[in-house]
C-alpha cells in the first residue's frame, strides 16, 4: 500500500438528515479530500444491520427487527439462489451490478446520491470512502427464530461473511472505477463484546478468518480495507488481520488501545494507517465543550504517549469523528464535521 493520507480528515458513515443529496452536499463540503456515501438510519432500511441484509437466505422482517427463519420451506430454495448468485459472480463471469449483492433502489439511495456527485466534485478527492457492517457486527446483530446468534450457525456464519465480501467488492468496484483511491471500512461496533459471557464460544480465530475473507476480497479488487470499531476490544484482533486500516475512538478508550503500543508500532512500521477518532460523538457534553485547541492538544499528548517517530504518525493518520453522527441533531452532526475538519488542518499546519 503506498496511500499515506497525511492526517486527512473523513467520516465514519451515519448522518442525521433525511436529503441524500443534501448529506452528499454537506460531506463534499466539509471532507472534500476523503468524502464518503452517507447512511441515514432515519430510514429503517439503512441502519447497522438492515442496509446489508438484502439477498441473505432465510431473512425476514424489516427494520430493526430482522431475523433468519431457517425453517422456512423457502429456506433451502433460497440458500441454492444465493449460491448460484454467489458463483455466477466469482466463477461466471456475471456483473456485480447485475446481483443480489448490488445495493438496491431501496438500500443504495445515498451510494447513487455521492457517486453522481463526485463525479463534478472540485477539486479532486484524494480518495473516496466507502463503509459495510462487519461480519461479527450482523452475526451477533441477527439470530435465528429460536434467539440463537448466526455466528453459531456454521451455514449462516459462511453466507453472511462471503455475502458481505462481495457486497464490500461492490462498492469498492463502482468507486474505483472513477479513477480515485477507495478506502473502505468494515464497522464492527459488536466486537466491543469480544470476550464477554454474552460471548462465550466465540473463538478469536474465527473472528479472525472472517475478517481476513472480507479483507483480502477488498484488497484485490483495490481497495484500501479498514476496521472501525467505536468502544474498546481486544484490539489484537484487529491487529491480527491483514487490515491496513484501524479505526478507534482516541477520545474516550486511547488508554485502552495504548496497551498495545508494541502491535501499533509494527503495524505502523508496515506502512498502515491509523484512523484517529479525535472528535466526540457519543457524549454531547464532550462535543459542546471542546474546541480545536482542546483536541489538538490531546493528539499531541497522544502521539508521544504512543512511542512512535511523530511525523511518520502523522503521515500515516486519518483524522475521525469517534463514531457516526447519526443519533445526534442536524446542528451537532456538522459541528462535528467542522471540528473534524478544523482539527486535521491544525494538524497539517494549515491556517
Amino acid at each position: 500500500m503506498t496511500f499515506e493520507p497525511n492526517a486527512l480528515p473523513t467520516l465514519i458513515g451515519s448522518l442525521p438528515l433525511s436529503d441524500h443529496v443534501e448529506a452528499t452536499r454537506l460531506i463534499l463540503d466539509y471532507m472534500p479530500e476523503i468524502p464518503l456515501w452517507a447512511q441515514l438510519p432515519g430510514y429503517p432500511e439503512e441502519r447497522l444491520i438492515s442496509q446489508f441484509t438484502e439477498g441473505l437466505p432465510g431473512i425476514r422482517g424489516k427494520g430493526d427487527s430482522l431475523y433468519f427463519d431457517t425453517e422456512d420451506p423457502a429456506f433451502e430454495q433460497e440458500l441454492l439462489s444465493f449460491y448460484e448468485q454467489y458463483l455466477g459472480v466469482t466463477e461466471a463471469g456475471l456483473p456485480l451490478k447485475e446481483s443480489i449483492f448490488a445495493f438496491s433502489g431501496r438500500t443504495g439511495r445515498g451510494f447513487k446520491a455521492f457517486l453522481e456527485a463526485v463525479l463534478q466534485a472540485d477539486p479532486r478527492p484524494a480518495a473516496l470512502k466507502g463503509q459495510i457492517t462487519g461480519p461479527f457486527t450482523m452475526m451477533s446483530g441477527l439470530k435465528d427464530k429460536v434467539g440463537r446468534l448466526a455466528f453459531f450457525n456454521p451455514q449462516l456464519r459462511e453466507v453472511i461473511v462471503k455475502s458481505i465480501s462481495l457486497k464490500a467488492r461492490y462498492q469498492a468496484e463502482e468507486m474505483k472505477a472513477l479513477g480515485h483511491e477507495v478506502i473502505l471500512f468494515l464497522d464492527e461496533p459488536a466486537l466491543a463484546g469480544f470476550g464477554s459471557s454474552a460471548m462465550v464460544g466465540v473463538k478469536k480465530e474465527d473472528v479472525i478468518t472472517d475478517l481476513t475473507e472480507i479483507i483480502d476480497t477488498i484488497k484485490q479488487t483495490g481497495g484500501i480495507p479498514g476496521i472501525h470499531v467505536c468502544a474498546n476490544t481486544d484490539w489484537s484482533v484487529i491487529l491480527e488481520t491483514p487490515v491496513d486500516i484501524l479505526s478507534f475512538d482516541a477520545y474516550g478508550f486511547f488508554d485502552r488501545i495504548v496497551l498495545y503500543k508494541k502491535q501499533l508500532s509494527d503495524f505502523l512500521k508496515d506502512g498502515k494507517i491509523m484512523a484517529w477518532g479525535m472528535v466526540p460523538t457519543l457524549n454531547e457534553e464532550d462535543l459542546e465543550k471542546e474546541v480545536v485547541s482542546s483536541l489538538k492538544a490531546m493528539w499531541d499528548r497522544q502521539v508521544k504517549q504512543l512511542g512512535v517517530d511523530p511525523d511518520m504518525v502523522k503521515r500515516q493518520s486519518l483524522i475521525t469523528p469517534s463514531c457516526g453522527t447519526g443519533l445526534l441533531s442536524p446542528e451537532l452532526s456538522i459541528r462535528v464535521m467542522m471540528l473534524t475538519r478544523d482539527l486535521s488542518r491544525a494538524i497539517r499546519g494549515i491556517s
